[in-house]
């Protein structure tokens, strides 16, 4: 499976704390296993699913985008819930 990574994303990551990353990694890694455990958008977000996830016992969102037929799963935006839908409606 092939793993793509937005500007938006790669920024967010480089900001991270190693306890945070590695958190990450295991929600990346549950994502490859089953593409489909996240929430799928409707609307101006249809296309796009959110994965919900603890990192550092704080709540965290990963919005991706997987492709079935090229095996490709596309991730999009890291963040907490505060204004993490409107910022995702303008990068997307």
């Amino acid at each position: 499976m092939n793993i793509v990574q937005t500007s938006t994303f790669s920024r967010t990551v480089k900001k991270l704390h190693k306890n945070q990353k590695q958190d990450l990694d295991k929600a990346v890694r549950a994502l490859v296993e089953n593409p489909n455990i996240g929430e799928p958008k409707v609307g101006d977000l249809s296309g796009i699913s959110v994965y919900k996830f603890k990192m550092v016992k704080q709540l965290t969102l990963l919005a991706y985008h997987y492709e079935d037929e090229t095996l490709t799963l596309s991730l999009l935006a890291l963040g907490s819930h505060e204004n993490f839908y409107r910022d995702l409606k303008k990068s997307s």
